[in-house]
């Protein structure tokens, strides 16, 4: 009889899902990932923030990997090892100015946010350069996405028709409609490092709470909503677990595999 035990990759989501609404990771949570990597699992986070924003919040969190602006860039022991990319983000940001000039729009490139409106409106404290109202410093620059703020997920649609065959548009905290490339996913980017990892995609369980979240949860073996995330992510979800507010990533961990 083979008593191997199976190593499992482990995903979640940060915003809504492993950080609590203050943004912090409580200790209890810190010790349940500390004991699943301790066992031989690994332990991702795939969130829709760049780097920078995500380390803020995980100085006492140790991962194995993270893929970032959700599938743009991925980082494996801190190291970036891939990324799918914008390379005519300008051009997208013309067309879209060019028939909308009001529009609040932010682009991300090189772990720097350019924006020509005041960004800490939208994300309280984030760091970001005030763009001239051309994007100038974007040409020839590829991009990790380019964020439109809009008021609905009808309102989202009137930019799509501007997106090249390789660009998506994807609505996130129903206030911000995320551009990025086709390849730029969560479940691409968890596909990627489970062929480093060698690990079924049986033996994936993702966690998540927001549209931006329902790719992987469909993608990966097991897919767990916490239960202040939205209808449709429950809807696809195998299980429901407890809130963010109340550690449900690392209580459902702790039940399940340890």
């Amino acid at each position: 009889m083979n008593n191997e035990k199976i190593c499992k990759m482990i995903v979640t989501d940060l915003d809504g899902t492993l950080l609590k609404d203050d943004k912090m990771v409580s200790e209890y949570t810190i010790e349940i990932i500390k004991k699943l990597r301790i066992e031989g699992h690994k332990f991702v986070i795939a969130t829709a923030r760049p780097l920078r924003a995500a380390k803020k919040f995980l100085k006492e969190l140790v991962i194995d990997a993270g893929i970032y602006h959700n599938g743009a860039l991925i980082y494996e022991s801190g190291n970036k090892i891939d990324g799918f990319q914008i390379k005519n983000a300008k051009e997208t940001v013309d067309k879209i100015l060019s028939a909308y000039p009001n529009t609040a729009i932010a682009v991300e490139t090189n772990d720097v946010l350019y924006s020509n409106f005041d960004a800490e409106s939208l994300w309280p404290g984030t760091s970001y350069i005030l763009t001239k109202s051309t994007f100038s410093e974007i040409e020839n620059k590829k991009a990790d996405k380019i964020i439109v703020e809009i008021s609905s997920l009808s309102d989202m649609k009137k930019y799509e028709s501007f997106l090249s065959e390789d660009l998506y548009m994807q609505l996130s905290e129903n206030k911000i409609g995320m551009i990025m490339k086709k390849s730029a996913t969560k479940s691409n980017g968890i596909h990627f490092l489970a062929q480093i990892y060698n690990i079924e995609t049986e033996n994936i369980i993702a966690f998540g709470d927001d549209y931006n979240d329902i790719d992987m949860l469909k993608f990966c073996g097991t897919g767990v909503c916490v239960n202040n995330g939205i209808t449709d992510v429950k809807e696809i979800s195998d299980y429901i677990c407890d809130t963010n507010e109340n550690d449900g990533v690392a209580k459902w961990i702790e039940k399940h595999i340890l």
